[in-house]
């Protein structure tokens, strides 16, 4: 037999990363704009922002996604109530499926929000310059980082890229296959549902001190049905996640700025501000008053920033 090779046809290649940053803003954070040779994506992780790219503005909810064209004027303010975490991914290619993102905004699926989730952990093994830093121009490169790790990171982006196309372009939706298997079509949406109703309890109870003996009663289920779904769904136990959710409601609250620590700690009932310290530096690794100020020194490092262009 004589074996002839084939080659695959490669629709979006990623040349180089520009930046990619993670930023939890202020609630009235404001970027009054700018415009550069790359493309660049902003997608909502949480609240609301007003987006304007070139002469069109429009409003970007949690789960919405803009992508910004080269030399695309975009900029970019905090709308609503509750402070934006924010991803903003900027890189160079020069592939022609890429235009199909050419003045494209749309709300992401639940496969391309985790493609997105998957891009920002291997960045973190990457690079050695911080994800939260806005005014950060270049990435630097970990001298320890993991074998494949940089691949890693053009990889989950571009497969995030090919999805986003083929799960967003009209002709493609009707074309492609289901790819859930029957089983899954089973069982899922139970668990799913089930999971949902769980999690939407503890944000209700968020200000309260939730045990699992208090869940497990008021869902009908035994603490090892508890503990193996949040563990399968979510890798930790029920008890962390809740504490979880405090911490991020708590973070919320500081970059809102209405209250101080200590009527955080009782919003949110922990038994006193030490405890309440201890548990925050425990989850994001600073101190409230640590968190406090890295948010807010950015959003003046960038009015800065942004004064200083205005001048110029």
């Amino acid at each position: 037999m004589t074996y002839i090779e084939t080659a695959l046809k490669r629709e979006i290649t990623i040349d180089s990363i520009i930046t990619i940053h993670y930023f939890e803003y202020m609630k009235d954070f404001v970027f009054h704009g700018e415009s550069h040779d790359f493309w660049e994506f902003l997608y909502v992780d949480k609240g609301t922002v007003l987006v304007q790219a070139d002469e069109k503005q429009f409003q970007l909810n949690a789960g919405d996604i803009v992508f910004h064209e080269p030399n695309e004027f975009h900029a970019m303010k905090s709308v609503g109530n509750s402070s934006p975490n924010l991803v903003a991914v900027s890189f160079t290619t020069t592939s022609p499926a890429m235009d199909f993102f050419r003045r494209k905004s749309c709300t992401l699926t639940v496969e391309e929000r985790t493609f997105i989730s998957c891009l920002i952990n291997a960045a973190k093994d990457v690079f050695s310059t911080p994800l939260h830093i806005p005014s950060i121009e270049q990435v630097q490169l970990r001298d320890n980082a993991p074998f494949g790790a940089q691949q890693m990171v053009l990889l989950y982006l571009e497969l995030f890229l090919l999805t986003v196309i083929r799960d967003h372009s009209r002709h493609a939706q009707k074309k492609l296959p289901k790819r859930t298997s029957s089983l899954l079509i089973e069982t899922s949406p139970r668990r799913d549902d089930r999971l949902k109703k769980i999690t939407e309890y503890m944000q209700f109870h968020i200000c309260e001190q939730l045990n699992i003996e208090e869940i497990c009663t008021h869902f009908s289920m035994s603490r090892s049905s508890l503990q193996n779904l949040f563990h399968k769904e979510k890798g930790c136990g029920p008890i962390e996640y809740f504490n979880n959710l405090k911490i991020e409601r708590a973070k919320d609250m500081i970059r809102d700025g209405t209250r101080n620590f200590t009527e955080i700690a009782y919003f949110l009932s922990y038994s006193s501000l030490q405890y309440f310290s201890r548990q925050f530096k425990k989850s994001t690794g600073m101190s409230p008053m640590e968190y406090a100020s890295s948010v807010k020194g950015i959003s003046r490092a960038l009015k800065r920033e942004e004064q200083t262009q205005n001048r110029l």
